[in-house]
């Protein structure tokens, strides 16, 4: 057992002990809710930049199933008020001591996540270093931001998903960080999934002829990615579009919104949603610290509403063939509510120009 330190930008020291890679880092502090799905959490490339705090007690009880990853470990730290140090799994890999060692990723448990989760809901989200000794000088902690995350996570080349049996339609889907389950919800649907790399042009998009684009989820800032947004602007109202989380975000900006950076983000699979269309609210999985500024939407609708703060949820643009939403269909693990939208999309392709 090693010593270690959590210490926040504002000098706040909390002192646990190490795990994981026995290496220092820094990043911004965040906290997600869920009781279960710490496997496709840690690999979830919207964590890029981030130190993740579950605020779950027991992590780690089923180990690591390499079968369930979601992308790639992008966390910059990870703390837990308890592994699990003998995981029962007939599926385990390995455990979660194990799997953060081989990432290059520290961890701190024994920590009172439960004071910290208070600090960060009063406070907002902080910046925060894991470390064996409380640094004299925090300024490389309160000067770190979360910057150029999107090219750092998106995939270097193209790949190419066979629909699962007769293919149907063929989806182009933009790399910001996407989950895989997003390719297997689609392929299901008998869709042939092209990903491409978030560096893609909309004129080489286009020149696949594909009859619907997917716009993935990812990290950091959705204003940042300048490039993006131009992108997605030359491909509104000519071929179907679905944005999810990030995807959501640089669509509003592309047609003119907002966005705007949350106090402590939504992250966990217990967010209610409500149907601004009906009467139904959905309990969805999440994980984002920016939202869409519903006041800025002038162009589309919005059709989804969070039930807990009434932050926008998602946005219908039926002019331009297009529908956003700010939480994950696609979950896993987590909430199936609103898996139904990919059946959406498949219908909004049916409709389109092949």
């Amino acid at each position: 057992m090693k010593k270690g330190y959590l210490v926040l930008q504002d000098g706040q020291v909390f002192e646990g002990v190490r795990f994981g890679a026995d290496t220092a880092a820094v990043g911004e502090l965040v906290f997600t809710t869920g009781m279960c799905g710490y496997i496709e959490t840690l690999t979830d490339p919207s964590y890029a930049g981030q130190i993740v705090m579950q605020t779950y007690p027991l992590i780690g009880n089923y180990g690591i199933i390499r079968e369930d990853f979601e992308g790639a470990c992008c966390v910059k730290g990870y703390v837990v008020r308890e592994w699990c140090e003998a995981p029962s799994n007939f599926r385990t890999d390995c455990d979660l001591d194990t799997y953060l060692k081989e990432q290059g990723v520290p961890g701190l448990y024994g920590v009172d996540t439960r004071q910290l989760t208070r600090i960060i809901r009063e406070h907002g989200v902080m910046n925060a270093t894991i470390c064996d000794a409380v640094p004299a000088d925090l300024t490389p902690v309160e000067t770190y931001a979360v910057t150029g995350v999107v090219e750092a996570v998106t995939c270097r080349e193209p790949a190419v998903y066979p629909a699962e049996g007769e293919e149907r339609f063929k989806v182009s889907l933009l790399d910001y960080g996407a989950k895989r389950n997003i390719v297997r919800e689609l392929r299901k649907r008998g869709c042939t999934v092209t990903v491409l790399p978030a560096t893609t042009s909309a004129e080489e998009i286009l020149e696949g002829h594909p009859d619907g684009v997917m716009l993935s989820n990812g990290p950091g800032d959705p204003a940042e990615n300048i490039y993006q947004i131009e992108q997605i602007k030359k491909l509104l109202g000519k071929v179907p579009m679905f944005g999810i989380c990030l995807g959501h975000q640089l669509t509003a900006l592309a047609v003119g919104g907002k966005t705007y950076k949350l106090k402590y983000g939504h992250r966990g699979v217990n967010q209610p949603v409500r149907d601004m269309n009906g009467v139904r609210t959905y309990i969805t999985s999440q994980n984002h610290g920016y939202a869409v500024d519903s006041d800025t939407v002038k162009v589309g609708k919005i059709s989804f509403a969070n039930a807990n703060d009434g932050t926008c949820e998602g946005i219908d643009y039926p002019d331009l063939k297009a529908f956003t939403v700010q939480f994950h269909p696609e979950a896993c693990t987590g909430p199936k509510d609103t898996s139904f939208l990919f059946d959406r999309f498949v219908e909004l392709m049916k409709g389109g120009d092949r």
